[in-house]
């Protein structure tokens, strides 16, 4: 914006009315790089971990549920109305 606003009031294009406009965009785009790049790199880092964790959670329920159905499977139908009664 500011090469925009220096062009209109020095009514001409050199390279010294536009340079200091494109070299303040330039800073503001490695300031923003510069937060970008380690901010993408621990949300992967993150996501990835959490991922993780999601399967392990994922497996230990299937496990639990595999080993209460076995259980069930296994009670006669009076401990099973006992088990419930209690």
């Amino acid at each position: 914006m500011n090469s925009f606003i220096g062009i209109s009031k020095a009514q001409t294009t050199n390279l010294a009315v536009v340079a200091p406009g494109i070299a303040e965009a330039l800073l503001a785009t490695a300031i923003g790089l510069v937060a970008a790049i380690p901010a993408v790199v621990l949300y992967n880092l993150l996501a990835r971990k959490t991922a993780g964790c999601r399967v392990l959670m994922a497996d230990a329920a299937a496990a639990v549920l595999r080993l209460v159905s076995r259980d069930l499977d296994r009670a006669s139908p009076t401990a099973r109305i006992r088990a419930a009664a209690e």
